[in-house]
């Protein structure tokens, strides 16, 4: 005989300092690595030459991208848990098409990486030609495109018919800012366009003040957790180096 385990009714997975974390890091995560590669071309040739011209700042930019885009996870469900609590459709459809949307856009992250390594390695136009071999090459990612630009519409509708910025204009101003993230150019090695400064621009705009919000909303965290966030970081800092 099976029982259901106890829930305690106070757990709330991934819980505030998580969901106010990815709300406030990931959009600012994303705007940086967008800054970060401005004044290069949009499109791989270009993005590879960049590699090869600055590979500390693309190398930056790409990580501070990816490392957003992973960040987003636990704000995207803070944000649906609102939404969730009046508009359970829109909650869950917008959701799960945003969270489909990043995992493939951490698909993309890896391809940029091991191009970005081909440059190293191989050098630019042994790179620039094993990247256009397969640029059009199927990936099961591709079946999420549509994900990644309906998603956070739908999501922003969703966040606007809940209330779940807050009403009147500035519940509206965020609402569509969330909107603005469906423009973020798609795939891999993409550079900053306009579009691009401004999807992350309206996320920072729509995410950044919920997140302060939660995270003032409830007791400091337990004195150990300093350093060891410092601790895990510093971890992070040094293996990245020593690999």
């Amino acid at each position: 005989m099976t029982t259901t385990p106890d829930v305690s009714p106070a757990f709330r997975f991934p819980g505030r300092w998580m969901e106010g974390t990815g709300l406030v890091l990931g959009p600012s995560l994303i705007l940086a690595g967008v800054l970060l590669r401005m004044g290069f071309g949009d499109f791989f040739p270009d993005q590879l030459a960049a590699f090869a011209q600055s590979p500390a700042l693309m190398t930056a930019s790409y990580s501070a991208f990816a490392a957003g885009v992973v960040l987003l996870c636990p704000a995207v469900l803070a944000v649906t848990r609102r939404i969730g609590a009046s508009r359970p459709r829109w909650a869950l459809w917008g959701g799960a098409l945003v969270m489909a949307g990043l995992f493939a856009r951490v698909f993309h992250a890896g391809v940029n990486h091991l191009a970005a390594q081909l440059v190293d390695v191989q050098g630019l136009e042994a790179a620039r030609k094993a990247v256009s071999d397969q640029y059009t090459s199927f990936h099961i990612f591709q079946t999420l495109n549509v994900a990644i630009l309906v998603g956070w519409i739908i999501l922003a509708a969703g966040a606007w018919r809940a209330d779940a910025f807050g009403a009147g204009v500035p519940g509206t101003v965020r609402s569509v800012a969330l909107g603005l993230m469906s423009a973020m150019p798609l795939g891999v090695l993409k550079g900053t366009g306009p579009m691009s400064v401004l999807a992350a621009a309206g996320l920072c705009v729509a995410l950044v003040p919920l997140g302060v919000e939660i995270l003032r909303d409830g007791p400091a965290p337990r004195w150990w957790a300093y350093p060891l966030v410092v601790a895990v970081a510093a971890g992070a800092v040094l293996l990245g180096v020593a690999g």
